[in-house]
């Protein structure tokens, strides 16, 4: 008896290991809260590890004041190096959300500035670093 019991723990167990890495959680890494100069635009997100690169998904904050909230994304490209800018606005006082699909990049930061409705024209943030590799 106590050698059938052996013998069938011996047979769940793989299967209890095996199942383990298939039901895992995708690398998700939280990025912000980054605000503007004036403290009138705020963004924040995270950044998701998928099958052929990464998603930034974010929010972006506009309080009531003139003008509209900028979240400016900058990608470093892994094949030739250079970085290349998405930017995502909101006009109305309050959240909005934006995402941005990244494929072969090495880096990936966020400003978030004020601006009008068809370019950000100052009070920005610092760069902020969304991934870093390297």
């Amino acid at each position: 008896m106590r050698k059938l019991a052996l013998l069938a723990a011996a047979a769940v167990l793989p299967l209890t290991v095996a199942a383990g890495p298939a039901s895992a959680q995708p690398a998700i890494w939280k990025w912000g809260p980054v605000h503007s100069a004036d403290g009138m635009a705020s963004s924040w997100g995270k950044a998701y590890l998928h099958q052929f690169g990464y998603l930034v998904r974010g929010s972006l904050e506009d309080t009531r004041g003139k003008g509209c909230a900028w979240a400016v994304l900058n990608a470093q490209d892994s094949r030739d190096g250079r970085w290349k800018s998405y930017g995502f606005y909101n006009c109305r006082p309050g959240v909005g959300t934006f995402k941005k699909d990244y494929r072969n990049v090495l880096r990936i930061r966020v400003q978030v500035c004020r601006g009008n409705a068809t370019r950000p024209t100052g009070e920005c943030s610092g760069w902020k670093w969304i991934l870093k590799m390297g």
